[in-house]
Order: C-alpha cells, then structure tokens, then sequence
C-alpha cells in the first residue's frame, strides 16, 4: 500500500482501513505470541501502513484546517 493510494480514499475509508489494520495487527501479535506466525516481517510492514494511514489522515486534517481559514 502506497501513500498516493491512501491520498484518493475519503476521510471515513481511511478511519476504516485504520480499524481493520489495527485489527490486523493485533492478530499477528496473538499468533506471534502463540508460535503460530511463520512470517514476522508482516508485523513490521502492517505497522508500517498504520503510519501511512494516520499521516494521510493528518495531511487531510490540516489541509482542511488551513483551507477554511482562507
């Protein structure tokens, strides 16, 4: 996942990418924590894309804030 991608969804799509990435995440930590994750860098690069997330989101917010002011 691409932060130009993140950039064409709307605010309530990324809010919900957010949630089931944060879902995701605490999957692979359960099987981590259980023996059962055979590939660790997933926990790496789904932390990763929560940071893109939340970045475009607050890109989203401050452009919003800036724009209105003007």
């Amino acid at each position: 996942m691409k932060a130009i991608e993140l950039r064409d969804l709307s605010n309530e799509e990324l809010e919900k990418k957010l949630v089931d990435l944060k879902e995701e995440l605490f999957s692979l930590r359960f099987q981590s924590v259980t023996g059962q994750l055979s590939n660790y860098m997933k926990i790496k690069e789904v932390k990763h894309n929560i940071a893109r997330v939340k970045t475009v989101l607050q890109e989203k917010f401050i452009k919003n804030k800036t724009g209105s002011i003007s």
